[in-house]
């Protein structure tokens, strides 16, 4: 603990004893040996590697995308003790391990997160100041680096996928809209399995029930943008249109900069269809 892993494989390499485990067939007794005797056990080594057993056997039956003990302690006869631990379980096999997600605790959790969990968002909060709600990992990542490109700061990744439903679309949208850190939202939609009409009709669905507090860039590229635009222009609400990713990353970020400016000096600001 307290060591910088990344600062330890740099100035002493041989510290760092990594084992590769076959798992159709698991730990050998020679892999469970090498990891004991990596760990320098002073005490029982037949009872340690027991231990490292029992460890692979939590890693795999419970589903597990990570273990990490930090420290593992010895007492004063040899024996190691788990002084600390961090474990990680797989969302996907929820549903085979229901006894280990009853224990989930919320609380814990950023509030953002946990209301995007509910419709099945793929959502992370960051800090910055600009919502995105895009289509696709790849694309949400790269939404997020060309805003920071452009001198912006993203105010979290929020993936809806490529099967989601307007109502999910509208939920996305009112996650991003009640966010007090967000000052702008961006949309950026490539149409390909997800239609745009849809991407356009949860965010009017939305708008139509809570209203639009904040300027919404919409970038719509793909199957059906031309529904979706007639869809937008013919809605009522005032939406900034883009053309591509570039113009909607500079939008974005030159509306939520004006935004901010105007609550740091306590002016407030009505831009066309929009009281902020």
């Amino acid at each position: 603990g307290g060591t910088s892993i990344e600062d330890l494989a740099e100035s002493s390499p041989e510290k760092i004893i990594k084992v590769p485990i076959d798992i159709r067939t698991g730990p050998s007794e020679s892999d469970i040996s090498k990891v004991v005797a990596g760990l320098g056990v002073s005490g029982d080594e037949a009872a340690a590697g027991e231990q490292i057993k029992a460890l692979y056997n939590l890693f795999v039956d419970k589903d597990c995308t990570m273990v990490e003990v930090n420290p593992l302690a010895e007492d004063v006869d040899g024996n190691l003790i788990a002084a600390d631990a961090k474990i990680g379980f797989d969302d996907n096999a929820a549903f085979r391990q229901k006894d280990v997600h009853a224990q989930r605790d919320h609380t814990q959790e950023d509030p953002r997160e946990v209301a995007a969990g509910k419709w099945d968002l793929n959502y992370i909060g960051l800090d910055g100041n600009i919502g995105c709600m895009v289509n696709g990992a790849g694309l949400a990542m790269s939404t997020m680096d060309i805003i920071q490109l452009k001198g912006g700061s993203p105010a979290n990744f929020l993936d809806v996928g490529g099967g989601a439903n307007e109502k999910q679309v509208q939920k996305a949208f009112e996650l991003l809209n009640s966010d007090e850190k967000v000052l702008a939202i961006l949309v950026n939609i490539f149409g390909g399995i997800m239609r745009c009409d849809v991407i356009a009709n949860g965010i009017i669905n939305a708008a139509q029930e809570i209203g639009i507090t904040k300027p919404l860039v919409v970038r719509l590229q793909g199957t059906n943008v031309e529904e979706a635009k007639k869809l937008i222009e013919g809605c009522g609400f005032r939406m900034i249109l883009a053309e591509d990713l570039e113009d909607a990353a500079e939008k974005a970020v030159g509306v939520a900069g004006i935004v901010k400016q105007a609550k740091e000096i306590k002016v407030g600001l009505k831009f066309e269809g929009l009281g902020l």
